[in-house]
């Protein structure tokens, strides 16, 4: 989950950085593709 959230704080900052020169920049695609480890174990998209 910290994982997840500072990749998303970094697109957020990156648009920050970019937003003067393009404002309709657009941020998705920020999914889990692979967890190990923890209560519920391995977890692997199927994509």
């Amino acid at each position: 989950m910290e994982a997840m959230s500072s990749a998303a704080i970094a697109a957020l900052t990156l648009y920050d950085m970019a937003k003067g020169l393009e404002k309709s920049m657009v941020i998705e695609g920020v999914k889990l593709v692979r967890k190990t480890g923890g209560k519920s174990g391995i977890f692997q998209r199927e994509d």
